[in-house]
């Protein structure tokens, strides 16, 4: 699958700034592009809102139930240790704070395309994306 640019990615090359001397300014060349903006676009954000609520609040809320339940279990007659009720508890924390970076990455960042349900084709593309980006801004 060929990769085509985002409309809200920056440009690979940037057109060099003109130069300017103490007296003059500067003046714009017609022929130096506009950058594009990097605003991104309403229909990408609202995936990657609906894609975080998922994946970030449905561990939340399974961490925040914990603690009721743990308790409902132990009025029950069960002995459960303290140390399990945090062990879980932790644990939906931790998969809600990951849920929320896979919920950005996983949803398409394409206008056009959705994207699939647990996106995990976006998510490799996307995160292909962010690791040639950091490699850029590194050398």
């Amino acid at each position: 699958m060929a990769e085509r640019p985002l409309p809200f990615e920056p440009n690979r090359k940037r057109p060099k700034a003109a130069k300017s001397t103490p007296g003059r300014p500067a003046l714009a060349s017609a022929s130096v592009q506009q950058r594009p903006a990097t605003a991104i676009p309403e229909v990408v954000s609202q995936r990657m809102i609906r894609r975080m609520a998922a994946f970030c609040g449905i561990p939340t809320l399974l961490g925040l139930l914990t603690f009721p339940a743990s308790y409902g279990l132990i009025r029950q007659g069960l002995e459960l240790p303290v140390v399990a009720t945090v062990a879980v508890t932790m644990g939906f924390f931790g998969l809600g704070v990951l849920g929320l970076s896979y919920g950005l990455l996983s949803a398409s960042w394409d206008t056009e395309r959705p994207g699939g349900r647990w996106g995990w084709t976006e998510f490799r593309l996307n995160w292909g994306r962010l690791r040639e980006s950091w490699r850029q801004r590194g050398s």
